[in-house]
């Protein structure tokens, strides 16, 4: 793999990251500190603890990784539309790159400002709860692979979006919805029986519970399980990409 053309689009990815600082780095840092703020203070002044953390720790997790999520469908979709919407998506595939160093760049990108994003939140974090990390492997080994996977997935959506609308489709209408519903501000344990057993059957439970369980030791399902998933996630995503580019779907204007 030749790495100056990764260099040159991950550059290029995170240059416009700075230029457009409030927006890619200050308004997530901010909506995700004002959930905090109104769910700690609305919820936690009548939930005291959670498997005997104070409920504003206890959300930490959940919000770094709803903003996680978010972020980085976003960033890696938009990365690779606007050389669609352009039309500089020629110039790419007419270079001398491969597939593989395009994704790596464009990926690589986008992963890195989440991540980013999420260290950020997690500092900021603390100024408002005492918090604890039980595990520091596992707790990056989720960020890094969980950011990977979704702007794995994001950089397929980007492909896939004929338009400015359909980029935003996915992380408003699925993936916000299935992180508010897998346990970011609760225990799925509260729960009455049927619902437990609904919410199982959403993927982001298991991301949210891993992450969870690598700051504090609980989790509402076995860290195997979450391992399990983001894994899948992570071989679906790839094989997906494969295809897209083996039949060059959607890759041009």
């Amino acid at each position: 793999m030749n790495l100056y053309p990764v260099r040159a689009i991950y550059m290029a990815e995170m240059a416009r990251t700075r230029r457009t600082l409030l927006q890619s780095v200050v308004s997530p840092v901010i909506s995700t500190s004002l959930y905090f703020v109104v769910f700690g203070a609305a919820i936690g002044s009548r939930i005291s603890e959670i498997g005997g953390v104070s409920y504003g720790a206890f959300i930490v997790p959940g919000l770094i990784m709803l903003m996680l999520l978010t972020q980085s469908v976003s960033n890696a979709s938009f990365g690779i539309f606007f050389p669609k919407f352009s039309g500089s998506i020629y110039e790419i595939l007419s270079a001398p790159i491969s597939y593989l160093e395009i994704v790596v760049g464009y990926v690589g990108a986008a992963a890195s400002k989440s991540i980013l994003l999420g260290l950020i939140i997690l500092g900021t974090s603390s100024f408002f709860v005492p918090l604890e990390i039980a595990h520091p492997f596992w707790m990056l080994t989720f960020l890094v692979l969980t950011a990977v996977t979704f702007s794995l997935l994001g950089f397929i959506i980007g492909i896939w979006a004929d338009g400015f609308d359909k980029l935003q489709l996915v992380p408003l209408l699925v993936i916000t919805p299935l992180t508010f519903l897998g346990g970011s501000f609760y225990s799925i344990d509260m729960l009455p029986p049927f619902w437990q057993s609904v919410t199982l059957a959403n993927p982001v439970v298991y991301l949210v519970s891993g992450f969870r369980w690598s700051f504090y030791g609980i989790s509402d399902v076995s860290l195997g399980a979450s391992v399990a998933m983001i894994l899948f996630f992570l071989a679906a995503s790839l094989a997906t990409i494969a295809w897209i580019f083996r039949t060059g779907y959607r890759l041009k204007p």
